[in-house]
């Protein structure tokens, strides 16, 4: 997922994504989507299912 995607995800939720690391800004879309702010911690293991970021996260390519 590029970073233009994941602004666009961020303005859709009402963030404001100026300045924001790519990871900074996923984590804060994940706490705001109701799940833990992990991005990027898991290790083969997550129990975040709804999360919009799962997939990515898992495969380890951010």
């Amino acid at each position: 997922m590029k970073m233009h995607d994941v602004r666009a995800i961020a303005k859709g939720l009402g963030i404001n994504s100026f300045g924001k690391s790519k990871d900074g800004l996923i984590k804060e879309i994940q706490l705001k989507e109701g799940n833990f702010d992990c991005f990027g911690s898991a290790a083969n293991d997550c129990d975040q299912l709804d999360c919009l970021f799962r997939t990515l996260c898992l495969s380890g390519k951010h």
